[in-house]
């Protein structure tokens, strides 16, 4: 049997049945403030039941500022809780572990959604964000610790905080965005500490038991390939994080920066010191062959994004027939709906060049 299908013990929560994790997609069928639409549910814990050792929420937003898309899920409130605790016992009563993803869009939060100019690290002039006060920088790390503590109280069995694709975590890990002169800017030291300040606040306020994982990216958005590969290297030694998810666009390609192109992007963190932290990737897996393919790496586990919207049963498809054959895009309208995909969502997904089929098509 492929590794697969192996089970993974993350050290911490309880035991993965397999080696899937569900990529966190954005999927806009959550209510304006916030709280869980049943479309959203039904979206989720479909792909619970289809195999998925791990699933994973959309974004959730810690703080209504920092929201990035329109029907996001919300973790800022208590408001919340009611549906993120019925989300939480609809994944956990598929046998899958039920982990929310926290996240803070920064900059990248659009002006006529959260009513006011975004936040940032720095005054960014392309997105019209201002720069952020010391305390506001504060109050938003104690967010996603509050987050945190709101996603164990719903009974999720943990939490990843969303540090890549240039979101607020990533903005201060970017030389290029940050340009603070206070212990949030100038050193690679300096600039993660506010992602290691939420990592020591989730571990001083949450069980012994709950997981916590990081979301890091290495390319795109003024970050440097040497200073992630610092950082992630970093994080798994220290040990305070249970899995370290790199997205990677396309775990197969070459990095965009020439002094890394002697080896494809997945070589540069699989060969890195992974002590007790769970290393696994996301980028482009689209197959059975390609899930192989990224396991035979060496990394952990696999997550699937496209995958798994055309097949909400990826995993089990996968075990039954090892060489099934997933659709390929553009799928059709009918088909995403019968994947428990709402109106809103294919709406989003018709954005995606090639995605959904026309009705030319």
């Amino acid at each position: 049997m492929t590794k697969l299908f192996s089970t993974l013990n993350l050290g911490r929560g309880p035991v993965m049945k397999n080696r899937f994790m569900l990529a966190p997609l954005t999927n806009l069928q959550s209510h304006s403030d916030g709280r869980l639409s049943n479309e959203e549910y039904h979206w989720l814990t479909l792909r619970a039941k289809g195999g998925f050792g791990l699933t994973m929420t959309c974004a959730a937003c810690v703080q209504a500022q920092g929201q990035g898309f329109p029907g996001q899920l919300g973790i800022y409130s208590d408001a919340h809780l009611p549906g993120l605790a019925r989300l939480a016992t609809g994944i956990k009563t598929e046998a899958s572990i039920a982990i929310a993803q926290l996240h803070h869009a920064g900059m990248r939060s659009p002006k006529d959604l959260i009513g006011r100019a975004p936040h940032c690290p720095s005054d960014n002039g392309e997105t019209g964000a201002v720069a952020m006060t010391h305390a506001q920088v504060l109050e938003s790390i104690e967010a996603f610790i509050a987050a945190a503590k709101r996603a164990e109280q719903a009974g999720f069995h943990g939490v990843e905080l969303h540090g890549a694709h240039g979101y607020l975590i990533c903005q201060f890990l970017s030389p290029e965005v940050n340009q603070r002169d206070d212990e949030f800017g100038g050193s690679l030291e300096n600039r993660a500490r506010a992602l290691r300040m939420m990592i020591d606040g989730v571990r001083a306020r949450c069980g012994a038991d709950f997981i916590l994982g990081v979301r890091l990216s290495p390319e795109r958005f003024g970050l440097r390939m040497a200073e992630i590969m610092e950082l992630a290297q970093a994080l798994m030694t220290e040990g305070k994080i249970d899995f370290l998810d790199m997205s990677l666009w396309d775990c197969f390609k070459e990095p965009n920066e020439d002094a890394f192109k002697s080896h494809s992007l997945i070589h540069w963190f699989t060969g890195l010191q992974r002590h007790a932290v769970k290393l696994g990737v996301a980028g482009n897996i689209r197959t059975p062959a390609d899930a192989e393919k990224v396991m035979a790496t060496g990394v952990d586990w696999i997550m699937l994004g496209r995958a798994a919207i055309i097949h909400h049963d990826f995993p089990l498809q996968m075990q039954a027939n090892p060489s099934f054959k997933p659709l390929e895009n553009p799928v059709s309208k009918a088909h995403l709906e019968a994947e428990g995909v709402s109106e809103k969502f294919l709406n989003y997904l018709s954005t995606w060049k090639g995605f959904v089929a026309t009705d030319e098509q």
